[in-house]
């Protein structure tokens, strides 16, 4: 039984979510979301038990000195709640920033979706961030995905063709499928030579990104400094070894030629209009979740109480079925709707190149690096 004390009613709110670990290359989606707890001064109201879902010799708890007192921090994922005034009407964001956790990973997602259900949340938005084929050069590319074809169609967003290894990003996405509640993955393709963190380029694309999707207006603080001048770091590292520079210089090429029939009228006219909105601080075309498209309110699935959103199929007589009761979304999905376009980044943090330095060509950290075109 979840109980909330100290957390008003909100208002249209929205789940945002971010996991350190796999699906988090140069820190890119975790940051993001610290980002929005900072600059809105999120309030931290529930915590997950660590020792429910965490091997602490795979992330081991740190020790501080705060006040000459040693302190023990213990690796979780916290819940946190903020006002998100930049818009039409203020609309609530609960914050969901954690590790990828090492087990347990269905009763994770049930107890993160029974938040969800106790706060009315009316969608969850994931954010994530890939190692790719991508030049640092280029507008870094952020893809919006779903497992729901109605909500791909009504948020303009892609419907998830994904099949193979993933990470908590999927399942959780899967598990919000099975529990009726909409979901939201957003991608954020991360240059695989230099994929330390931070990446304040990525973070800001899925800032921005994450800005349409919901209807406010994000506080981008000095985050466009900071992007501006890890772009210009990494064009001076670039440029003292002539066969990385080669290879950006590829990366480039092969950008501009398959984005051509992009540079259109009609995406110039969009982004166009995206610049008048954050100029006179208006949100994004998207409005509410619920605008339009008829996305419930995620409570319906709910209704009896959280329940087990996500099942293991070998406990079912059936072979398979995992929706949860009293879902409204009877439907099994196929394997393809496995979403989560990060599986492939092959590293646990995409950070396993030196700080400070430029990988090699085709040195995409341990695992290899996936194209943005193969993403979700």
């Amino acid at each position: 039984m979840i109980e909330l004390e100290g957390v008003p009613e909100l208002i249209d709110p929205v789940m945002i979510c971010a996991f350190e670990g796999w699906n988090d290359a140069g820190d890119a989606a975790s940051t993001a979301v610290g980002h929005l707890d900072r600059e809105w001064k999120g309030e931290v109201f529930a915590a997950l038990d660590a020792e429910d879902y965490y091997d602490f010799q795979v992330n081991r708890p740190t020790v501080a000195l705060e006040g000459g007192i040693r302190k023990v921090t213990w690796p979780t994922t916290r819940l946190s709640v903020v006002r998100a005034s930049g818009g039409d009407k203020p609309r609530d964001l609960v914050l969901v920033r954690g590790i990828e956790p090492s087990m347990r990973w269905r009763s994770f997602c049930n107890e993160i979706l029974g938040y969800a259900h106790e706060l009315g949340v009316e969608m969850v938005v994931v954010l994530g961030a890939l190692l790719g084929d991508t030049p640092h050069t280029r507008p870094v590319p952020v893809s919006g995905v779903t497992s729901d074809p109605d909500l791909a169609r009504t948020l303009d967003l892609e419907e998830s063709r994904y099949e193979g290894p993933t990470g908590i990003v999927g399942i959780l996405q899967e598990a919000c499928t099975h529990a009726g509640v909409p979901a939201v993955s957003l991608w954020a393709a991360v240059p695989h030579y230099v994929s330390q963190p931070p990446n304040p380029k990525a973070t800001l694309a899925l800032l921005n990104r994450l800005e349409d999707l919901i209807g406010v207006r994000i506080p981008l603080g000095e985050l466009t400094e900071d992007a501006r001048a890890w772009q210009l770091g990494v064009d001076q590292l670039a440029a003292e070894d002539s066969e990385v520079a080669e290879y950006v210089q590829s990366l480039e090429e092969a950008r501009d030629t398959a984005e051509l029939p992009e540079a259109s009228g009609e995406a110039i006219a969009r982004e166009f209009e995206r610049y008048l909105r954050r100029r006179d601080g208006q949100p994004g075309p998207g409005g509410h979740a619920t605008d339009g498209g008829g996305l419930g309110d995620g409570r319906d699935a709910g209704a009896g109480g959280p329940g087990s959103y996500l099942r293991d199929s070998s406990a079912s007589g059936s072979g398979g079925s995992t929706g949860a009761t009293g879902s409204t979304r009877p439907r099994r999905p196929s394997a393809r709707d496995e979403a989560d376009a990060g599986s492939d980044t092959g590293s646990d943090t995409g950070s396993d190149a030196g700080s400070g330095s430029v990988d090699g060509p085709g040195d995409g950290g341990e695992g290899g690096r996936e194209r943005p075109d193969e993403q979700e």
